[in-house]
C-alpha cells in the first residue's frame, strides 16, 4: 500500500475529513458526538493524518500536556483498511513528531481493546483500568528519548 502519513492543518477540508472518520469510528458506535467545542480545542494540538492515493485512511490527535509530554489521542483507521499497518505507521510518525517538537514522552488512554497493539509498538500500561466514554481503558506512556 502507498502510505503517506503527514501532518494537516486545522479548519480545511483535509481537517473536516480527519473529524468525519474519527466521529465514524470512534463516536459513531458509542452514539456520541465530536462537539464544537472539540473542534475549536484541535486548533492548538498537532493533527496528523494517513493517506492512501488522496483517501484519508488514518488520523489521530497530539496534544500537548507539558513542555516535556504529549497525549496521543483519537487515534483512527478506517474500518476497510484495518489491520494494514496503516495505525503502526501513524504511532511512529506521531513520535517522530513529538521529538521533533522537544517532547520526551508519549502518553495515551487506550481502549481495553487496543492495549496489545500498543503494548506491541513499546508502550507500558500506567495504573488500573478506568471508563471513558462508557468504555473500558488503560493509561499507557513511553519514553520517547530512549
Amino acid at each position: 500500500m502507498n502510505l503517506n502519513v503527514r501532518q494537516i492543518t486545522h479548519n480545511t477540508p483535509e481537517y473536516a475529513d480527519h473529524v468525519a472518520l474519527r466521529q465514524q469510528v470512534l463516536r459513531d458506535p458509542l452514539g456520541l458526538q465530536i462537539t464544537d467545542e472539540e473542534k475549536a480545542q484541535d486548533a492548538a494540538y498537532i493533527l496528523i493524518a494517513a493517506f492512501h492515493s488522496k483517501q484519508m485512511v488514518g488520523c489521530l490527535v497530539l496534544t500537548p500536556l507539558s513542555a516535556h509530554s504529549v497525549k496521543m489521542r483519537g487515534v483512527a483507521v478506517e474500518p476497510n483498511a484495518q489491520g494494514g499497518g496503516i495505525g503502526t505507521a501513524m504511532v511512529r510518525f506521531s513520535e517522530r513528531v513529538a521529538v521533533e517538537h522537544g517532547f520526551q514522552e508519549m502518553v495515551l488512554n487506550a481502549r481495553e481493546t487496543a492495549v496489545g497493539f500498543y503494548t506491541k509498538l513499546g508502550y507500558e500500561i500506567v495504573g488500573e483500568p478506568f471508563i471513558e466514554v462508557t468504555l473500558p481503558h488503560r493509561k499507557m506512556r513511553k519514553s520517547l528519548t530512549d
